[in-house]
C-alpha cells in the first residue's frame, strides 16, 4: 500500500563489470601544442590591440571634427542676437533715406556697411528671396497667407530678410504668400 521509499545501494550498481571499467578510466585528454595556444592567445591580443587603436583613432577624428564644428558655429548665438539690430538699422536707414545728403543719414549708411561686412566676415550671408518666386519651406517661412490670382505659395511680400551662417540656417525669411482665391458661392 506504501511504497518503500528506502533505497537499497544495490539498485544503484552496475550490472555489467565492463560497464564499471568504463566509467573510472579516465577519458583520454587531447593533446594540447604549447606552442599553438600561445600562437593562438597571440593572435588574440593582436586583433585586440588593433581593434583598440582603430576605435582610438576613430574617437581622436570624431573629437578633430566637434571642435572644428563647434569652432565653426560658436558666434551662432551672438550673430542671432545681432540680426534684429541690422534689421532695426535698415528700417531706420529707410526711414531717414529721404536726405540722403545729411551727416546723420552718410554716418548710418557707414555703420550699416561695417555692420554687413562683419556678419559677412563671420560667413552670415543673406538669403535671397524674389517677390514672385515660389516659396521654400527650407529657407522662409511663411508668416500670412493671402488671397491672390498669383499661383498658390508663391511670395507676395518681403517681411523679414533670412540669413544663413556658413551654409546652416541661421534665421528664416519671413515672408507672405499667395494662396488660391475662394471660389464663390453659388447663387440660389
Amino acid at each position: 500500500m506504501t511504497k518503500n521509499k528506502h533505497k537499497h545501494p544495490e539498485e544503484d550498481l552496475p550490472q555489467n563489470p565492463e560497464e564499471t571499467a568504463a566509467a573510472d578510466t579516465p577519458e583520454p585528454e587531447t593533446a594540447v601544442d604549447p606552442a599553438a595556444a600561445a600562437a593562438e592567445e597571440l593572435q588574440k591580443w593582436r586583433d585586440t590591440a588593433l581593434r583598440t587603436a582603430a576605435e582610438y583613432d576613430n574617437y581622436r577624428k570624431r573629437t578633430v571634427k566637434d571642435r572644428e564644428e563647434f569652432a565653426r558655429y560658436a558666434n551662432q548665438g551672438l550673430l542671432e542676437e545681432l540680426l534684429p539690430i541690422l534689421d532695426n538699422f535698415a528700417m531706420g536707414m529707410q526711414m531717414a533715406s529721404d536726405d540722403t545728403k545729411s551727416m546723420i543719414y552718410i554716418g548710418m549708411n557707414m555703420v550699416q556697411k561695417q555692420l554687413a561686412d562683419f556678419l559677412q566676415n563671420q560667413g552670415v550671408e543673406l538669403i535671397p528671396v524674389e517677390i514672385g518666386q515660389p516659396f521654400d519651406h527650407n529657407l522662409q517661412e511663411a508668416i500670412q497667407s493671402e488671397e491672390s490670382d498669383q499661383p498658390e505659395g508663391t511670395i507676395l511680400r518681403i517681411i523679414r530678410p533670412g540669413y544663413t551662417l556658413k551654409g546652416r540656417l541661421l534665421r528664416p525669411a519671413n515672408v507672405v504668400v499667395a494662396q488660391r482665391a475662394a471660389d464663390p458661392a453659388p447663387e440660389a
